[in-house]
């Protein structure tokens, strides 16, 4: 967490937090829901306007942690701003030649386990969080498994949430609040 959210937190403890605003998206994009898209529905059919600020974006990722209920959000400042999750926390990027993998946030991990859902997606386990494998990389993914360095095991991707104990919509469960 950066030292400035830590020392707004010091002299702000209690702001109320904000549901609904922000989400992500299986590709690890950012996106903004205002009102009228909040409206419109949840976060997978209503997504809102895709963050394209890089500063903003590198600012999120380094304050993007989860509670003890198991919701994700980014620490905005005194404020936390729960995160809308449309596939996962993580989304798994693959590096060539060595299959290292790395989350949308930038950090580097070292994968524990290998999920297929009923769709054909596939997350990756690893010690901050469950995560999808990003679009561009399934062939790298595939790769990494027909090496043997990774083995699927069949999952239901609605079991996935209380499996590895996230919420995908902390909205869902609050009355959304307007920052």
């Amino acid at each position: 967490m950066d030292d400035i959210v830590k020392q707004a937190l010091a002299k702000w403890p209690n702001v109320p937090h904000c549901y609904g605003w922000l989400g992500l998206d299986a590709r690890g994009n950012w996106y903004m829901r205002d009102d009228r898209t909040q409206a419109a529905g949840p976060f997978a059919t209503a997504k809102g306007s895709l963050l394209r600020h890089d500063k903003l974006i590198d600012f999120i990722q380094r304050n993007y942690e989860h509670d003890e209920a198991g919701q994700w959000f980014f620490q905005n400042g005194p404020q936390r701003v729960y995160v809308e999750l449309e596939a996962a926390p993580m989304v798994w990027r693959i590096g060539e030649p060595d299959f290292s993998v790395t989350a949308h946030t930038g950090v580097a991990v070292e994968p524990t386990g290998c999920l297929l859902d009923e769709l054909g997606r596939l997350y990756l386990v690893a010690p901050i969080g469950l995560g999808l494998v990003h679009t561009q990389d399934v062939g790298l993914a595939a790769e990494a498994i027909e090496q043997g360095r990774w083995q699927p095991e069949d999952v239901l991707a609605a079991d996935l949430p209380a499996r590895f104990g996230h919420v995908m919509s902390p909205a869902a469960g609050h009355a959304v609040s307007h920052a």
